[in-house]
């Protein structure tokens, strides 16, 4: 972590009130907390940003701030960054982030959002990353770094095992030290170690009891103590919840979406408590040095004020970068026949379903971002092809909040807009609870236009999914399967066309289990951003070659999901987590149990062999291996080599094997690389509840290379003492 003039603290604390020093540890407005104007002393100004900077609020209240000048380059989502498996690309997304938040006047961007992929029904998945705690580890560690470059730090979330959105004030969760420590806690420990993440936000829920923005375990002898975090811990918004539970932990600032500043549990609660000599000032001392930290790090006070990084957003450099990444998480699923890519010569197009022409970079709670832009697929298509080619649109199925924001219309500034939707939306409520008839006549209506458009086209792209009414804060799905009808339509459109290519736009996994043999071929996309439409046409159109990879697994069933077999989930009071370690494909591989699409999958046009794998073990270092991969096919195109580890004979159960290593790399038709990968003796670990430390066990172990968790190339025994 960045060393700071440590003595600068010191002075500034010295001349600080008991008043001013509490100023500074609770929100003096919805996104900024407190600031010390006599001392230089700024406020602390925040914005949430998975996937862009959000728009401006005005300061005292939860209205929109009525301006022009806060839209902003749309990122894709977290979910999109991970299926790229590309470290660098989730650098410069950071890049691009911290810059954007920067040149907007923020000091502290809340993201990157790192939590585990326990169920595909967590209404915030699409903000997170993925099921495994490697792949996490490595992407948010440079992600964190490219956000902090521009002087702005990354608020890593959230802290800890936050893994549904049912009842999340309050739900409490627990499981086994295992799980906890191999599983929930690495990427943290990874973004806090590796990324260096200024910042750190609690979780809304409960662990084992306490709440986790008040939680002594987590935040104290985890985070300060074990890991040494000198940074600052900040909220969830209404993540505190009592004055000297709060005021005794190591939290730094508290933030809350009410605007009775004045009475968070942190603010006059606490003063009155420290008059009442029930809470010692030297607590709140530690916070703000914590926070002063902080502003030195980021140049906002101190000598290095002058030299602060300014940032910028809505460049042209910016949006070229997101559409790099873009382009590198589409994930090609299926290609029978080899039905992709398409030739941009084709005389006629169908392009049918709402989520080819549905936006959404404005959806899904405190992810929304007023984009400048945003290329929908549709759009996407007709830009590639240009006017040579008939494209024919039909939504295909019924999506009845469209009459919400076609009356309303999803970019409105007014100050009412909240309280004018809600109107609108009830009105909409009652029309449709009086019109189940007509609303079922329109759906079979759209979808009988679709098919016999289908039938009428030989090219035809369906684009299905979910949309932020499914994928979103405060709220878990409540099915597996596709919203609005969709799987009739899937079937329809493809008995009419059995060449349809099928496109699923989504931020989590869903039940595909009724088209998946049926359709030749299918292409993957997370909300991708600004340049999502473009990234997708590039694909389809065979300019870019697909590289991405499922950074979770997609179970046939939901029942098959560890979560829900053996677990809890979207439960209220409190959840366990039975299936401890055997999260995603943990579980999958371990009890051959076959998933829709596994862990890591990902097609493309060209084809790779492997050869040559060659492991020695380096006492005390873990191993090194290298071995060869060529591009056979006649196309360009990457490939990310995945590396797992076994541990066949051990005195405790553990998974099938582990994700423990991955690199991406770029071939020619026909060119070979040699590559070498290290494996650090933490490879070859598993924790121990009884020493309450990870622990290597001397012995043989299998290490595996593939292109997927399911598609081992190579493997080799090594003996690691």
């Amino acid at each position: 972590m960045k060393k700071v003039n440590e003595s600068v603290i010191e002075e500034l604390l010295s001349q600080m009130t008991l008043e001013e020093k509490i100023g500074l540890i609770h929100g003096n407005g919805i996104f900024r907390s407190g600031g010390v104007e006599r001392l230089g002393i700024p406020s602390l100004k925040m914005s949430d940003g998975p996937m862009g900077v959000r728009r401006e609020f005005e300061d005292n209240r939860w209205f929109l701030a009525c301006k022009t000048d806060d839209y902003v380059s749309y990122l894709p989502s977290n979910s999109a960054i991970a299926a790229t498996w590309n470290k660098d690309l989730a650098y410069t997304s950071g890049q691009v982030l911290g810059s954007e938040a920067r040149g907007r006047g923020k000091d502290v961007i809340l993201a990157p959002g790192i939590n585990i992929k326990r169920s595909p029904l967590c209404g915030r998945n699409f903000e997170y990353m993925s099921e495994d705690p490697k792949l996490i580890e490595e992407l948010a560690s440079f992600m964190i770094q490219g956000i902090q470059e521009n002087d702005v730090a990354a608020c890593v979330k959230h802290f800890a095992v936050n893994n549904q959105e049912t009842d999340r004030l309050a739900v409490d969760t627990d499981l086994e030290d295992r799980a906890l420590f191999e599983i929930y806690l690495p990427g943290f420990k990874a973004a806090i170690k590796n990324g260096e993440s200024y910042s750190i936000m609690g979780a809304y829920n409960k662990f084992r009891g306490a709440q986790c923005c008040e939680n002594s375990y987590l935040l104290g002898t985890i985070l300060r103590e074990e890991w040494e975090y000198d940074g600052t811990i900040i909220s969830d918004w209404g993540g505190v919840h009592d004055t000297k539970a709060a005021a005794n932990s190591p939290l730094d600032i508290e933030m809350d979406v009410k605007p009775n500043f004045d009475e968070y549990n942190m603010a006059n609660p606490l003063l009155e408590a420290v008059h009442r000599n029930e809470i010692s000032e030297a607590e709140i001392d530690k916070k703000v040095r914590n926070i002063l930290r902080l502003m030195l790090r980021l140049k906002m006070i101190g000598e290095e004020s002058e030299q602060r990084e300014s940032g910028t957003y809505n460049m042209i450099s910016h949006q070229q970068e997101i559409l790099k990444v873009a382009r590198e998480s589409i994930i090609l699923l299926k290609n029978e026949e080899d039905r992709l890519p398409l030739k941009k010569n084709i005389k006629k197009l169908a392009v049918i379903g709402q989520n080819a022409n549905i936006l959404h970079a404005a959806g899904g709670g405190s992810a929304e971002v007023k984009a400048l832009y945003e290329i929908s697929p549709l759009l996407g298509i007709r830009m590639e092809l240009g006017g040579n080619t008939e494209v024919t649109y039909r939504p295909g199925y019924y999506v009845s909040y469209q009459k919400v924001f076609d009356i309303i219309g999803y970019q409105e500034t007014s100050t009412d807009v909240m309280a004018e939707r809600a109107k609108r939306k009830q009105v909409w409520l009652e029309l449709e609870k009086e019109g189940k008839e007509k609303r079922k006549a329109e759906e079979k209506r759209l979808r009988e236009e679709a098919v016999l458009l289908a039938r009428e086209t030989e090219d035809v792209i369906l684009v299905v999914g979910l949309d932020h009414h499914q994928d979103m804060e405060g709220r878990d799905r409540k099915r597996y399967e596709l919203p609005y009808a969709q799987e009739k339509l899937i079937e329809e459109v493809l008995d009419a066309n059995p060449n349809t290519i099928l496109v699923v736009c989504a931020g989590s996994p869903v039940s595909m289990q009724k088209f998946s043999n049926k359709a030749k071929t299918i292409v993957w996309s997370y909300y991708n951003g600004m340049q999502g439409g473009k990234a997708l046409a590039d694909v389809l159109f065979g300019i870019v070659n697909p590289s991405g990879k499922l950074p979770e697994s997609m179970p046939k069933e939901l029942n098959d999901c560890p979560a829900h077999k053996f677990g809890e989930f979207g439960t209220k009071g409190s959840v366990y987590y039975n299936e401890g370690i055997m999260v995603g494909y943990r579980y999958y591989d371990t009890e051959n149990i076959t998933p829709e699409f596994c862990f890591g999958h990902g097609l493309s046009y060209t084809n790779f062999t492997y050869k040559n794998l060659t492991v020695r073990a380096n006492k005390g270092k873990g191993a090194f291996l290298s071995f060869s991969i060529r591009n056979t096919g006649k196309t360009a195109g990457a490939e990310t080599i995945q590396v797992y580890v076994s541990d066949p004979v051990c005195s405790v159960k553990r998974p099938i094997h582990e994700l423990k290593g991955f690199t991406k790399v770029f071939l020619q038709p026909g060119e070979e690389k040699e590559l070498m990968m290290e494996l650090k003796p933490s490879a070859f670990t598993y924790y121990c509840t009884e020493s309450k430390k990870f622990v290597l066990e001397g012995g043989e172990f299998i290490i595996e290379v593939g292109s997927s968790s399911r598609d081992i190339r190579l493997s080799k025994m090594v003996r690691i003492e």
